[in-house]
């Protein structure tokens, strides 16, 4: 019987030395764009979708984005004004918690808050995220697929068939404005066509010349979290 590939050992060490040198790679590109580019935004994505972020990246492809890691990046900036790689530089890096990341550009200021101010999309709503507006469906017919109707009604919808027809037995409360969607609300949603998430990406601050500004006092904290689950402890050993 063939030995089964799942089977290999895979030695620890070479598996650390890989995961150091990608970050230490990480750090060298991120610096080398300090010295290409003039203008470093702060960007934070809401509503994460991989097919928008993937056309922000295409157009913006003279340019250059990085997300995720947000220690590594911190790291290659500098998280403190002593090993900052450039002034104030450490403003910036403070500031990576969360979904945010760096945008690395030569366009003008005025030019990229233009461009990301007027480039939001639409999109439907996952679980977990809040509830823009309370959406009640009203007794009677539903204007939907009959084949649905089984599934409807296993995420709560009080439905039937009649006549080929699904019906609402009753009205119906699919969410409240303000409150978390669960998985069946957000389904439904998405079977109504409602979208309700938008998709944005947004410029929180951005350093240029050795100056920090900022664009949005409310996401503004220049605080690094200890929570990013996306980073080890050994970043800092690069």
């Amino acid at each position: 019987m063939p030995k089964s590939k799942r089977d290999k050992i895979v030695p620890l060490t070479v598996t650390k030395k890989k995961a150091y040198d990608t970050k230490k790679d990480l750090v060298s590109e991120i610096q080398e764009c300090c010295d290409k580019y003039t203008n470093i935004f702060l960007i934070e994505v809401h509503n994460d979708r991989n097919s928008l972020l993937k056309d922000v990246r295409e157009s913006w492809k003279h340019s250059r984005i990085f997300l995720g890691r947000n220690k590594v990046m911190a790291l290659s900036l500098g998280r403190t004004q002593e090993a900052e790689y450039k002034k104030d530089l450490h403003k910036i890096a403070k500031g990576l918690i969360g979904k945010r990341g760096l945008l690395f550009t030569n366009k003008q200021i005025d030019e990229v808050k233009e461009w990301f101010a007027s480039h939001k999309q639409y999109c439907y709503a996952r679980s977990g995220s809040v509830a823009t507006e309370t959406v009640v469906l009203p007794e009677g017919p539903l204007d939907l697929p009959h084949p649905m109707e089984p599934q409807l009604r296993q995420l709560g919808l009080p439905t039937r068939l009649k006549d080929g027809v699904i019906v609402l037995d009753q009205e119906h409360t699919v969410c409240s404005s303000g409150k978390p969607l669960t998985t069946q609300q957000a389904v439904i949603l998405k079977h109504l066509g409602n979208c309700m998430a938008e998709f944005q990406v947004e410029l929180i601050s951005y350093w240029s010349g050795g100056n920090l500004t900022i664009l949005c006092e409310k996401n503004s904290e220049m605080e690094v979290s200890n929570n990013n689950s996306d980073e080890n402890d050994d970043d800092n050993e690069i």
